[in-house]
């Protein structure tokens, strides 16, 4: 038996950490890990100007489109000359042969055609119905949307006219044959999606999304890498620092998102810019709970990336924006508001693109701070069951 006691085991240095001690370690954590300050800081702007960049265009415009004429008529080609005009189509190829328009189509050189058939005028004088075809290419939803309505519209307004010349031909004035032809006039004005872009519709949304999937692989590495090293064990005000000091940089990169980036891109903002700060100063600590929480649940550093890298589409789906939540099962409809982007994005769509409230919005933010407070709650429990790892021992020398 030994004469002297055995030392005790010394205290994780996690726990021993007051509040400003864990806030101050926790930053020089993050700068000295290239993989959590490459997610936290890095890949936020990295996203802030690529993913919008393919949708800057906002609306689609000039696609390219064949018509096959096989009337050869005056009537025809005022049709061709208004599709021309569209600001929606390129007329690229007018010809007589259907198969040689379908081969262009197939190899990508057209995104649409239009056929005209034979007898267009002879059946539209006779007044009988006629259908034109318009084929698009299926394949591109926003392309196809602009080949159909392009079409629409000038085979349309050719049709308005010949409607409204034929009631003046039956003796009414061209003022009231024009109000014969619509006798309700509708004016469409875009409220919130002033451009009615697809950017505009879909980048405010995603970007609540992306801010909370980079925050929490970034945390859940953070705390892994804790977990790992056994320093997961920390006291209330430990993790309070902790939670503060990783909440800081996702409030810096949620102001560059709702502020600055929205602002350079001219997407709808700033309808309620404080309700907007109120989101954020919610909605931040909230993910980064919740990634604290992963990171020290999985105890693991490149566990927390194997689960969440492919969890973004889901959210995207669940959080309401992209697809009905009324077509959603219901288990899912309950078991969606665990997710903070799906709070997070129903609020910033209402209080930056349409100007609600905080009070509209209050059932939202309440979700948030629950599920931030509960997240935070159950951070001091974690570790209490490992046992902190003991220093190494020094080789025995050997007696002589």
């Amino acid at each position: 038996m030994s004469d002297h006691a055995t030392a005790p085991l010394p205290q994780a240095p996690s726990e021993q950490a007051d509040f400003l001690g864990a806030l101050r370690a926790t930053w020089r954590a993050v700068l000295g890990d290239p993989g959590v300050w490459l997610l936290l800081l890095a890949a936020p702007l990295i996203y802030a100007f690529f993913y919008p960049w393919p949708y800057s265009e906002q609306a689609v415009t000039r696609v390219p489109v064949a018509v096959v004429d096989l009337d050869h008529s005056s009537l025809s080609r005022q049709i061709i000359r208004y599709a021309q005009a569209s600001p929606r189509l390129d007329v690229q190829l007018v010809t007589g042969d259907a198969e040689a328009a379908q081969q262009a189509l197939w190899r990508g050189e057209v995104q649409g055609i239009a056929t005209l058939p034979a007898d267009l005028k002879r059946d539209v004088v006779r007044g009988a119905a006629v259908v034109i075809p318009v084929e698009g290419n299926g394949a591109y939803a926003l392309l196809n949307k602009a080949v159909l309505y392009g079409f629409s519209e000038a085979i349309g307004t050719v049709s308005a006219g010949i409607e409204i010349r034929r009631l003046q031909a039956g003796g009414q004035s061209a003022a009231l044959a024009q109000q014969s032809r619509s006798p309700l006039g509708l004016q469409s004005v875009a409220l919130f999606n002033p451009t009615e872009g697809y950017g505009s519709y879909v980048v405010p949304a995603v970007a609540l999304l992306i801010l909370q999937q980079t925050l929490l692989m970034g945390v859940a590495l953070l705390a892994g890498t804790w977990a790992e090293a056994g320093r997961l064990r920390a006291s209330v005000s430990a993790w309070a620092g902790r939670l503060l000091g990783v909440s800081g940089l996702g409030w810096m990169t949620g102001l560059f998102y709702l502020g600055w980036m929205w602002w350079l891109q001219d997407y709808p903002r700033g309808q309620n810019p404080w309700g907007g700060l109120l989101l954020l100063g919610l909605y931040v600590p909230c993910v980064c709970a919740c990634g604290l929480l992963l990171g020290g649940l999985l105890r693991d550093r490149e566990r927390a990336l194997q689960v969440l890298l492919f969890t973004a589409l889901p959210m995207a789906f669940l959080s309401g924006f992209s697809w009905p939540v009324e077509a959603l099962p219901a288990p899912l409809q309950a078991l969606r508001w665990l997710l903070p982007s799906t709070a997070g994005i129903q609020a910033s769509l209402h209080l930056n693109q349409m100007g609600a409230s905080w009070q509209d919005v209050a059932p939202a933010l309440g979700a948030l701070l629950g599920l931030g407070l509960a997240a935070a709650a159950a951070l001091p429990g974690l570790g209490r069951h490992t046992r902190p790892p003991a220093p190494e021992a020094a080789p025995a020398s050997r007696s002589k």
